[in-house]
């Protein structure tokens, strides 16, 4: 008999509040069932295995991000986009730890396919389109916005910045500078 109340979507935004608490890498259906007060078992009926909650949690903060992402890119072009799409980045890592963790989950390729992920690379390349850059230069630059700002974000999480000068949102907003002025005057091989 399934528990009342219990559901598939319940269960995954559990696990991606757990997440964002204990960190990612913990989470488990038993974690999950422990949250709950059931038996392990009573969640089987929901999920199939600690990969299949994983999955469905990158796929969860996958979507989140992409939504915030777009919302935030409205109107916008040019250093305004990029200075806008970064701070999605870097403000949801902050706020959901546990769930930016899993949007680096990687995933197989049939829920890849069915993931927000193309969402993001089509947002990135949307705001690449006001600097001008044609394949395969275009390829470089996502590559570059994504180690730039993911690379920041995890040295920030880790504690990096917190004890020495200039503070991190004053590096942040020079990367960004940094970024758009590299973006405009892009090398040529």
């Amino acid at each position: 008999m399934v528990r009342a109340g219990l559901s598939t979507e319940r269960l995954v935004r559990a696990g991606a509040e757990l997440a964002d608490e204990v960190g990612f890498e913990q989470v488990t259906v038993s974690a999950l069932a422990r949250r709950f007060d059931v038996k392990v078992a009573s969640l089987y009926s929901h999920l199939k295995n600690s990969q299949d909650l994983k999955t469905r949690i990158a796929l969860l903060a996958l979507e989140e991000l992409a939504d915030r992402a777009a919302d935030a890119l409205a109107g916008r072009a040019g250093k305004d986009a990029l200075s806008a799409f970064a701070d999605v980045y870097r403000d949801y890592a902050r706020e959901h730890p546990g769930r930016y963790e899993a949007a680096r989950f990687r995933l197989d390729p049939e829920a890849a396919a069915a993931s927000a992920g193309g969402r993001h690379a089509q947002m990135t390349r949307a705001i690449l389109r006001g600097y001008d850059l044609a394949e395969p230069d275009q390829t470089h630059a996502v590559r570059l916005l994504g180690s730039v700002f993911h690379g920041y974000v995890s040295l920030e999480a880790a504690g990096g910045f917190s004890h020495s000068a200039p503070d991190s949102q004053e590096s942040w907003t020079r990367i960004l500078d940094a970024l758009d002025s590299l973006l405009r005057n892009w090398p040529t091989p």
